[in-house]
């Protein structure tokens, strides 16, 4: 589905379902230099079991048109403006990585309009290693190189996809990969320098829920203890043999958790 924001189309994964103005609507939002397609299991769950599901490429990512935006504080409205474009007063929304801190900063920024959040793969701060934004900076392959190899737990390097066939860290590189020069080093930065999370933390007044990665190294279980500590309503899952990319290492997971989380608000 495309809509336009911003003067500029935007595309949403619906699950190929039409917009029910009963049913509730939940927000995906993909992390740095991603796109729509890494929620594909649990948003198509989602879009076919009483949810309407809006699983945004973020300007400049995937199929929306645009420039990407600097910071997290810009996508986080961008984020109300869709909601608003879609006719979504109230909405769930959930996060992975960039996208974690971007649901953050909407549910601080408009908790009003927040019935709960899910945060994946999310540390505050989100501190990004030097290596990596050079590398990204210099649209180096090298920063491909070294998300697939620390977003991955070791397992899942050489095989344990739980579709067969399918090469996660291959299709994890192939989405990076496709991103347009100088998207990545633009939220690996944004990540980066991404400083009022635990402020917007506690702005929240809906339940939060973070769903960690047990060996997750880019954004580790114990990088978000001042994030739980500063949310008013913190509830937490820790996934054991998994690693940053949660929602492609233990896809089922991930999806009962957020169904559980969800659905208690209803």
């Amino acid at each position: 589905m495309n809509i336009e924001i911003d003067g500029a189309s935007t595309f949403l994964y619906t699950g190929s379902r039409a917009h029910e103005t009963r049913l509730p609507t939940v927000f995906f939002v993909h992390g740095a230099g991603l796109d729509h397609s890494v929620w594909i299991h649990q948003s198509r769950y989602f879009a076919h079991h009483d949810f309407n599901v809006a699983a945004i490429d973020l300007p400049g990512h995937g199929r929306s048109r645009g420039k990407a935006l600097p910071d997290i504080v810009d996508m986080a409205k961008w984020i109300l403006r869709a909601a608003d474009a879609l006719g979504c007063e109230r909405f769930f929304i959930a996060g992975h990585s960039m996208g974690s801190l971007v649901a953050l900063e909407v549910a601080g920024t408009a908790p009003d309009r927040i019935e709960a959040a899910a945060l994946v793969g999310c540390a505050v701060p989100m501190a990004v290693s030097d290596s990596l934004l050079e590398a990204a900076k210099n649209n180096h392959h090298d920063a491909i190189d070294m998300i697939s190899r620390w977003g991955h737990r070791k397992a899942a390097r050489i095989g344990g996809n739980p579709s067969p066939g399918m090469w996660m860290t291959g299709t994890a590189e192939r989405l990076l990969e496709r991103a347009e020069p100088g998207v990545l080093h633009n939220d690996l930065d944004a990540c980066n320098e991404y400083r009022h999370g635990l402020q917007s933390a506690a702005k929240t007044t809906c339940p939060v829920h973070l769903i960690l990665g047990e060996e997750d190294v880019m954004a580790p279980a114990k990088g978000a203890r001042a994030l739980i500590d500063s949310l008013p309503a913190a509830h937490v899952t820790e996934l054991a043999d998994c690693g940053h990319m949660l929602m492609a290492e233990r896809p089922d997971a991930v999806r009962d958790a957020l169904l559980s989380a969800f659905r208690k608000c209803l």
